[in-house]
């Protein structure tokens, strides 16, 4: 994370309040260009939340402060080239406290176009969500017209700023509580020109399966009948949390249907762990059935967690099609190190096999810490 830090650092500060000062010279600048000296030993978030503080102090400054002030600056520095980047993020952020501080409906509306304009320089997604939160109708107005624009990284940001949890950003209970409202955006969408859209429509897809899955497959279902060549593999990719889920309709719906199958493991290639280590374990597969048969592969991992209770984290192997008495043979290595991300304690896990969303097959082993 130390890397990610750094995106906004002091360099990117003095090259923003360069440009802010040639596009905006009415306004001192001052605290922002201070705001480098505090960088250190932020994380990127902060670092944003910091500049984007100091932008807010030095418009509040100025002879005309305001939301006005800071869209004019803004819009003023859109028109300089080196106006990209990482520290287009707090500036986004800026505009919308100032927006949202002055509570004119006017300047609410000026901003979500604002956001707009900023986020083919870096992606306005997380600045959008506080606009959401304040008024989720009007906001999300403005992204089903986003989803139109003739640049792909707007139509982007109609997708995943509205995405239910997008990493890193605050949530938006209207996103969660109403399901239906974004699918509008994702329907315009699913058959855009650009990957890096329907990569986004496809991660909106799987965040909305986490607490509506049944809207998601019948979503989905309606793509097929309507697809382009990218969409069979954009609802994989869309469904995959309910299918490593076992979802039955999302499983139905992609293919796997059920079948005779007789699995045979996991073998693990050690019955004890000490961290940091790696797991190896194989199975085989069966199609013991007279037809052929399309099978999910996964497996799931029963972590210890400190309070005593398990843990269990779905991984995917992979998708095999089995005709009538063929089998297949899977190795697999799964690695046990600390992470930020996930803390291992000591005690017994357990490891098994996930075939078209049924678990089978569990085997424990002993993890312990040097």
């Amino acid at each position: 994370m130390g890397a990610m830090n750094e995106l906004i650092n002091a360099g990117s500060v003095r090259t923003l309040t360069g440009i802010l000062g040639q596009t905006a010279p009415a306004i001192r600048w001052d605290r922002t260009a201070a705001a480098a000296s505090g960088l250190d030993r932020l994380v990127l978030r902060a670092r944003t939340d910091l500049l984007a503080g100091a932008l807010v102090a030095d418009i509040a400054g100025s002879p005309s402060p305001g939301y006005a002030t800071a869209a004019r600056s803004f819009r003023a520095a859109l028109q300089v080239p080196e106006f990209t980047g990482w520290f287009v993020w707090p500036v986004s952020e800026a505009a919308v406290t100032l927006a949202l501080n002055s509570g004119a409906a006017g300047d609410f509306d000026d901003c979500l176009a604002l956001v707009a304009a900023l986020t083919p320089r870096l992606t306005s997604e997380f600045a959008v969500r506080r606009l959401l939160t304040r008024d989720p109708e009007r906001a999300l107005a403005a992204a089903r017209e986003w989803a139109g624009s003739a640049d792909e990284h707007v139509r982007r940001l109609a997708s995943e700023g509205t995405r239910p949890y997008l990493p890193w950003a605050v949530r938006v209970p209207a996103l969660i509580q109403r399901p239906q409202a974004t699918i509008p955006i994702l329907d315009a969408l699913y058959r855009d020109p650009s990957e890096y859209v329907r990569r986004s429509v496809a991660n909106h897809l799987n965040d909305l399966a986490r607490h509506a899955p049944d809207p998601v497959v019948d979503t989905a279902r309606r793509w097929l009948t309507v697809p382009d060549a990218n969409t069979a593999r954009l609802v994989r990719h869309g469904l995959r949390t309910l299918v490593k889920k076992g979802h039955p309709d999302a499983l139905t719906l992609l293919g796997f249907t059920p079948g005779q199958v007789d699995v045979s493991g996991p073998g693990l290639d050690r019955d004890v762990l000490t961290l940091p280590d790696e797991l190896a374990f194989a199975f085989t597969v069966t199609n013991t059935g007279t037809g052929d048969v399309r099978l999910a592969l996964d497996y799931r991992v029963h972590y210890r967690k400190a309070n005593g209770r398990e843990s269990a984290k779905v991984f995917k192997i992979s998708t095999v099609t089995l005709g009538p008495g063929e089998s297949r043979s899977v190795t697999k290595r799964h690695a046990f190190r600390q992470m930020t991300t996930r803390v291992h304690y000591p005690g017994v896990h357990a490891l098994e096999l996930q075939i078209n969303g049924v678990a089978q097959g569990r085997t424990e082993f002993l993890v312990e810490l040097p």
